[in-house]
C-alpha cells in the first residue's frame, strides 16, 4: 500500500507511468482527426474507415482480460514494459499499412495493450497511497489520457494534415519507445499480490456486480463515442468549422477530459454511485444539446467540452468502482473496465456510420448516444436495486467503499 516508496517519488512514478497514458490516448483518439485523411489515402469512405475505430476497440476488448489474466503473477513493472513492446509494435504497422484492411490489423494489434496497460497502472497507483486517495491517485494515472486529448491528439492531427497520417503514427510509436525508458528508470518494482493467479482473477466474473458495471461502461459510453468518432466531419460539414480548426477543438475535448478526471477522482472518493449517476446523466442532457445546437459552432465547442469531462467522470468512477466490487483481483477488474468501453467505442462508431450511411446526417449519432445513455442509466439502476438488497459483502468491500 501507500509508503512502499518515498512519498516524493510517487509523483514521479506516476507521471513515468501516466505518459504511457498518454501515447495510449493520442493512438486511440487520433483516428477520430484523421478519418477523412485515412480514407481519401486508402480510397474508401470515411463510415468504412470508421471500422479502423472498431478494430482498435476490438483489440482492447480482447487484449485486457487475456493479458491481465496470463500474467497475474509477473512483476507489474516488468508487465507494464512489455505492453508498451506490443503497443510500439502495433503503431508502428499502422504507420506502414498500405491498404485500409492492413490497417484494421494493425489497429486491432495496437489496441491489445490499452485495457491491460491502464488496469495495471490503476492497481499499481492504489498501492502507492493510502486507500482514502486512492480515487484521485487512479485519477492521476489517467491524466496522460487527458492530457493526450489536449496535447497529443490536437498535434498528431496536425501532423496528419500538413505531413501525413503515417508520419503520425510513427509519432506515436516514438511516445511508447520513451515510455519504456522512463518506466524502466523511474517506476519500482512492484510484485504480483502473492494469491494472484489466473483462476483468482478470472473469479472476478462470478461476481454479478462485476457484470452490472461493464454492461453500464458499455451501453453508457456508447453514446459517447458514437458522436466523437465522427467529430471532425460533423465540425467541418454540419457546423461550418475549417478543417485547420479541428485540431484546436479537439484540444478542447482534452481540457474537457482533463477536468472531468480531477473532478471524478474526488467526487469517487466521497461516492463512487453517485458520480456514477451525475455522470451518466450529465452525458445524456449533453448529448441531447449536441444533437439540437451542433450546427451553431460556439455550441458544438462548448459541448464537446462538456462530453470531455462527462466521460472522464464516468471513466474514473467505474474503474474505482470495478476495483471496489472485486477486491481479489482489482487488475483483471480495472482492465476489463477499458474492454467495456472499447466495445463501446466499437457499438458506437459502428452504429454511428450506420446511421450515417442511412443518410440521417452527422448530428444523428448524438441521438443514437442519448439513446444508449438512457439504456446505461436502466442498467446502473438495477445494479444498485441488487445491491441494496444483499448485504456488503456480497461485493467485496465495506459501504462506505463501494460509493454507496
Amino acid at each position: 500500500m501507500g509508503g512502499e516508496i518515498r512519498s516524493g517519488r510517487v509523483g514521479v512514478a506516476l507521471t513515468a507511468v501516466a505518459l504511457g497514458g498518454f501515447g495510449i490516448g493520442t493512438s486511440e483518439f487520433a483516428a477520430m482527426g484523421l478519418l477523412p485523411e485515412m480514407a481519401a489515402t486508402l480510397h474508401v469512405s470515411i463510415p468504412s474507415m470508421g471500422y479502423g475505430i472498431s478494430a482498435y476497440a476490438l483489440g482492447v476488448v480482447v487484449g485486457a482480460p487475456l493479458i491481465t489474466a496470463l500474467t497475474a503473477r509477473l512483476d507489474r513493472k516488468l508487465l507494464l514494459l512489455g505492453l508498451m513492446v506490443a503497443f510500439l509494435v502495433g503503431n508502428g504497422l499502422s504507420a506502414i499499412a498500405p491498404n485500409a484492411p492492413l490497417v484494421y490489423l494493425a489497429r486491432f494489434i495496437a489496441g491489445l495493450p490499452h485495457g491491460a496497460y491502464f488496469g495495471i497502472a490503476s492497481v499499481v497507483a492504489a498501492r502507492l497511497v493510502p486507500a482514502e486517495r486512492a480515487g484521485r491517485a487512479v485519477a492521476g494515472v489517467m491524466m496522460g489520457l487527458t492530457v493526450s486529448n489536449i496535447i497529443g491528439v490536437p498535434v498528431a492531427t496536425a501532423v496528419g494534415q500538413h505531413l501525413h497520417w503515417r508520419a503520425a503514427y510513427g509519432m506515436i510509436a516514438a511516445i511508447g519507445l520513451l515510455t519504456m525508458v522512463v518506466v524502466h528508470f523511474l517506476v519500482p518494482a512492484v510484485p504480483a499480490a502473492a494469491h494472484a493467479t489466473i483462476r483468482t482473477e478470472l473469479g472476478a466474473f462470478r461476481r454479478p456486480q462485476v457484470w452490472f458495471a461493464l454492461v453500464t461502461g458499455i451501453v453508457g459510453f456508447g453514446g459517447m463515442f458514437a458522436v466523437y468518432s465522427y467529430v471532425s466531419p460533423t465540425l467541418t460539414e454540419v457546423s461550418g468549422l475549417p478543417a485547420s480548426g479541428v485540431p484546436w477543438v479537439l484540444a478542447v475535448f482534452g481540457v474537457g477530459m482533463t477536468v472531468g478526471t480531477l473532478l471524478g477522482g474526488r467526487l469517487a472518493d466521497h461516492s463512487i454511485m453517485g458520480t456514477l449517476l451525475g455522470g451518466m446523466i450529465g452525458m445524456l442532457a449533453v448529448l441531447v444539446l449536441f444533437a439540437t445546437t451542433a450546427q451553431y459552432i460556439p455550441a458544438a465547442i462548448a459541448l464537446i467540452f462538456l462530453i470531455g469531462v462527462a466521460c472522464q467522470v464516468i471513466g474514473t468512477a467505474l474503474t474505482m468502482r470495478l476495483m471496489a466490487v472485486s477486491p481479489d483481483a482489482p487488475a483483471l477488474a480495472a482492465s476489463s473496465n477499458h474492454s467495456a468501453l472499447n466495445l463501446a467505442n466499437a457499438a458506437g462508431a459502428w452504429l454511428g456510420g450506420v446511421v450515417i450511411a442511412a443518410g440521417y446526417g452527422y448530428l444523428s449519432t448524438a441521438w443514437v448516444g442519448a439513446v444508449l445513455s438512457v439504456a446505461g442509466l436502466v442498467v446502473l439502476a438495477a445494479s444498485r436495486m441488487l445491491e441494496r438488497a444483499q448485504p456488503p459483502l456480497e461485493v467485496g468491500l465495506p459501504a462506505t467503499q463501494t460509493g454507496r
